[in-house]
């Protein structure tokens, strides 16, 4: 029988811990801790070491045993986080001037994991960039203080044996390359106009000559940087928190690729409207994103940035790989309803359906086979609860928390790589349940004129089914659409001018002035109110909806012309 993999869960009656598929919901030999003041947990990156605060003490469990290995007292942390092996465990607090300490105290603390023995404390004023970060081999361990980048070598936190001082730097990422090491970093100018910098180096050889690869971008307010598992090229997600443009609600994105061959690029989409999420394969060979106004549209690109499959268009903001990489699961979460698409990646084929609304957090299982979504506090206060799925998109298992608690955190424990191989994707029909929670209407609004008939329009003309780059199904390109465009206002225009005689000829309404003013004046308005209905019946003939008033127009077409009769008499 396969081994159930433990999920924490924190709430506001404490921590405790289950176990995932397939026997679920069954306590492990942990004792949950009953306190309403526990404020987070973390799972070190092989999983061995389970980390939380509860209250003013930290503790450290070892997984195997679920034991208390380290308690550290008198910690008010609000953050933690694991070096990659998880030798070292950091604690961010709240940074405090008081009278006491005018000058404030230590607030970033590094403990060994294994015995909780502390090894160093350093002033970390601000919540962003808090966490140190470190080589995949913990040889190299990084911190940014002021605008400048500090490193430190086999865990000699006394010693600084490197620094990136050659600008003015907001942002880096260590890559998670084996032995050899390169850092991105994103630097600004120093004046108004000048461009923020994203540059890749290889440690130690941070002279601005010596970059690897190099890209300025001059809307950038943040980057966030996103390396492939390989630690060999990068994506660098630019972003500017206002469009002066106007054009979207979510800022201005731009999408840049790096990598340690001098090699940049811009990642061209073909979609206008914002960038949602970026993500790499585990394989490395391949990134997705998902962009474009809404229906947003998600694509894999190679390695060269090049469209290798459209994934088609549809209410979709989030993108996750499993483990292994050859699953991907498309969802569109926050301000969407959780719809789920599930992708074999090797086939590039949907293999999956479901519906998670309410989600407020997603994890793949280290297996790779299930994933877990949650509905958590305190974005959402009603409802608290997690699901176990499978990744054909059935239902497994369903928790929910009592009616007077509050759901904070659910994570699986972590396991090293390659501990469990790729999953055999097959059509088997797989045993589920029904979900107890009601589910959200999936009914799509119509008004009052266009209900109880049939529809023939796409809502979005730029609904698109998921293709290979160039192939039948593929939705015209923005220069294709901006020549359509076109095309439709000469046609409008060249009607337009015209004038009546051709439209007489459409319409064929004869009629016939009588010399008097006011009539012919009459006559000619009825005449052209004749013409538009007969257009009217000529769409609806062609099976258009026509609108109300416009039914109504049609409707009046015998009293018109009895008007018309009279005047010409």
């Amino acid at each position: 029988m396969a081994t159930s993999i433990p999920i924490a869960v924190r709430s506001s009656n404490g921590i405790n811990v289950n176990l995932g598929p397939p026997n679920f919901g069954t306590v492990v030999d942990f004792s949950p801790v009953v306190s309403k003041s526990c404020r987070t947990l973390l799972f070190s990156p092989n999983g061995s070491y389970l980390a939380y605060v509860n209250g003013l003490v930290l503790k450290i469990v070892r997984t195997d045993i679920w034991k208390d290995v380290a308690v550290i007292e008198g910690t008010k942390a609000y953050h933690l986080a694991f070096s990659p092996k998880g030798t070292y465990l950091m604690s961010w607090e709240v940074f405090i001037v008081n009278k006491d300490h005018p000058q404030g105290s230590p607030n970033l603390h590094i403990y060994k994991t294994e015995t909780g023995e502390h090894v160093k404390s350093f002033v970390q004023k601000k919540q962003t960039n808090w966490e140190p970060q470190w080589s995949v081999d913990e040889f190299l361990c990084a911190r940014i203080v002021n605008t400048d980048v500090i490193f430190y070598e086999n865990s000699n936190f006394e010693r600084i044996v490197n620094r990136i001082n050659s600008s003015k730097i907001v942002s880096y990422s260590i890559s998670p390359m084996i032995d050899t090491y390169h850092v991105l970093c994103q630097t600004v100018g120093g004046g108004q106009g000048q461009p923020s910098v994203g540059k890749m180096f290889k440690y130690p050889a941070f002279e601005n000559q010596q970059a690897l690869a190099s890209k300025s971008f001059f809307q950038a307010d943040k980057v966030e940087f996103y390396w492939n598992p390989n630690g060999n090229c990068a994506l660098l997600l630019t972003i500017t928190e206002v469009d002066k443009t106007g054009g979207s609600y979510y800022g201005k994105q731009g999408l840049y690729f790096l990598s340690n061959t001098n090699q940049t690029a811009m990642v061209n989409m073909s979609k206008d409207g914002p960038i949602y999420n970026v993500a790499w394969s585990p394989k490395s060979q391949e990134f997705c994103v998902i962009y474009g106004f809404t229906p947003a549209k998600a694509t894999l690109f190679n390695l060269k940035c090049e469209p290798v499959f459209e994934l088609g268009t549809g209410p979709r903001n989030s993108i996750y790989y499993n483990p292994q990489g050859n699953i991907l699961l498309l969802g569109g979460f926050g301000n969407l309803r959780g719809q789920i698409d599930i992708w074999d990646t090797n086939n590039k084929k949907l293999i999956g359906k479901c519906d998670a609304s309410d989600t407020t957090y997603l994890e793949w299982s280290p297996d790779g086979t299930h994933f877990l979504t949650a509905t958590t506090a305190p974005r959402l206060r009603i409802g608290n609860g997690y699901k176990i799925w499978h990744y054909s998109g059935v239902l497994m298992f369903e928790k929910s928390v009592n009616q007077n608690e509050e759901l904070y955190e659910t994570c699986w424990k972590k396991f090293p790589l390659g501990e469990f191989k790729d999953p055999i994707i097959t059509d088997e029909k797989i045993e589920g349940i029904t979900s107890s929670q009601p589910q959200a209407s999936k009914q799509v609004y119509r008004p009052p004129s266009a209900r109880n008939r049939v529809i023939n329009f796409k809502l979005h003309d730029d609904e698109e089914e998921p293709h290979k780059p160039g192939g039948d199904n593929a939705a015209p390109s923005k220069t294709a659409l901006k020549q359509k465009k076109k095309r439709e206002a000469r046609k409008a225009r060249k009607a337009e001018e015209a004038g009546d005689d051709d439209v007489l000829q459409i319409a064929k309404i004869e009629v016939n002035l009588t010399g008097d003013p006011d009539k012919d004046k009459k006559i000619k308005n009825l005449k052209k109110k004749l013409q538009a209905i007969e257009k009217l019946k000529a769409q609806q003939a062609q099976g258009k909806q026509l609108e109300i008033n416009q039914v109504a127009k049609i409707k009046a077409e015998t009293e018109l012309l009895k008007e018309l009769a009279e005047l010409q008499v």
